[in-house]
């Protein structure tokens, strides 16, 4: 992995690191590296940092209306980052700019001006976030994984630090929630091949039980550091810091990971292991999108106590994904062959309660007959989802087959799965309407029986 402090880009400028416990997420309220992003060293000339997931960020100085293709350009022709080779698959690139605060994510086309966007920035937050108050938020200008990249294209890649960057990210996504697993065993074995990676061979002095336990967070997701899910774990069956503990099971997979000779070789075959994992994830490669749903109305007292749930919509080329990332839990998937949706606009435009929303329908087999499920989704990013949304379907259409989705989603009945078919949609925790082959309503929950 780069840990290299004092490289250079463009007129001497430092690559310098952040701190690991840096969040790039949205799970943040502080975005700053107590400096501004952008400063002005000259009339037209203006000092920016682009922040890699390795944990290091890059200085340069370019000109105020430099295009997102030049400052890539400028980041691939830097020797020391080792991206002078970087692949170009069917005229993506594997790495995009992005724009980034703690509640608006966009990736940029190479024909944006990042800095125009940046001044623009507390505007795209008021208008795009269902925060509405004022806000004074400085974006990151992060190199991320380009959203368009396909799984089967990311495969074929062999460039080292490129592989580097791409395992620093799923490896981010997987601990912040953002890429859910369903089981233990598989964080367990995420984090093992992680600690391996950066750790080096276990080593009976020092990675004992209690490091693990000291550094739970750096190992495993944020879900499993909760108080909160270790007291529901069962403090009195022993499991807390005991043999059944996250860290207890990490540790036994972190011991069993060979120590083959050759460091180098080693580690690129842990990364590409761990990357293969995460290929096999549906979310993986996803743009995310805040939003919220209405939760089931269960009793009279939750119609007044009853507020929406707060979602992450996953949105990649094999589909559509809602995740709890608080919960690190996988509530729906679906692929575009299933998928049917609109994008609505607020009826009161005025009201700045009003959300717009996107509608997306699923066919789901129910008492042995195929009906149709309609679930809302509320979010001020609705037409941005529904953009990507229709030139992933329009990909899907245009050659005829859901591409990666076959070897990792498939719909039978209530089930989407991955290679092993666990990840089950959880219907349940959705107000949904149902409707019939001829278009009939025959369900309705929640506001829905208002309509």
């Amino acid at each position: 992995m780069e840990t290299q402090e004092d490289c250079t880009i463009r007129r001497g400028q430092p690559i310098r690191r952040y701190q690991n416990d840096f969040k790039l997420d949205g799970h943040t309220s502080s975005m700053m590296v107590n400096q501004s992003q952008y400063l002005n060293v000259g009339r037209s000339t203006i000092r920016i940092a682009v922040y890699l997931m390795t944990g290091i960020f890059l200085t340069m100085d370019i000109e105020q209306n430099s295009t997102v293709h030049q400052i890539l350009a400028m980041i691939q022709s830097e020797g020391e980052l080792g991206l002078t080779r970087m692949p170009l698959f069917t005229g993506q690139t594997v790495f995009a700019l992005w724009l980034c605060s703690s509640r608006l994510e966009v990736q940029l086309r190479p024909n944006h001006k990042p800095i125009e966007l940046a001044t623009k920035w507390n505007r795209l937050v008021k208008k795009y976030s269902s925060h509405r108050e004022d806000t004074d938020e400085e974006p990151l200008l992060c190199l991320r994984r380009n959203v368009f990249l396909s799984r089967s294209d990311e495969e074929q890649i062999k460039e080292a630090k490129v592989l580097e960057l791409l395992y620093a990210e799923a490896r981010n996504n997987v601990l912040q929630g953002r890429y859910p697993c369903e089981g233990q065993a598989r964080y367990a074995s995420l984090g093992a091949l992680q600690a391996r990676i950066e750790l080096g061979p276990y080593n009976p002095q020092s990675h004992t039980l209690a490091f693990f336990r000291r550094h739970r967070g750096r190992f495993l997701p944020h879900h499993y550091t909760s108080p909160s899910l270790l007291l529901g774990l069962g403090v009195g069956l022993g499991l807390v810091g005991g043999k059944g503990a996250p860290e207890a099971r990490l540790l036994e997979q972190y011991k069993r990971i060979p120590n083959h000779t050759g460091t180098n070789t080693n580690s690129r075959k842990l990364i590409r292991k761990y990357l293969e994992f995460c290929w096999s994830l549906p979310c993986y490669g996803a743009a995310f999108f805040q939003g919220q749903i209405e939760r089931p109305v269960r009793g009279l007292a939750s119609w007044i106590t009853n507020r929406d749930m707060h979602v992450l919509i996953a949105i990649n080329s094999s589909g559509v994904y809602i995740v709890d990332d608080i919960q690190c839990s996988l509530l729906l998937g679906l692929r575009y062959s299933e998928l049917s949706w609109e994008m609505a606009k607020p009826s009161d435009e005025g009201n700045l309660d009003c959300l717009p929303c996107l509608f997306l329908q699923f066919p789901v087999r129910e008492n042995g007959a195929r009906v149709y499920k309609i679930l809302q989704v509320f979010s001020r990013q609705a037409i941005m989802m529904d953009t990507l949304i229709s030139g992933f379907a329009e990909e899907h259409r245009r050659h005829g087959t859901n591409g990666d989705v076959a070897n990792t989603d498939r719909l039978t009945d209530h089930t989407i799965g991955s290679n092993t078919g666990s990840f089950t949609n959880k219907l349940s925790k959705f107000t949904l309407a149902t409707f019939d082959d001829e278009g009939r309503c025959i369900g309705q929950m929640g506001s829905w029986s208002f309509q």
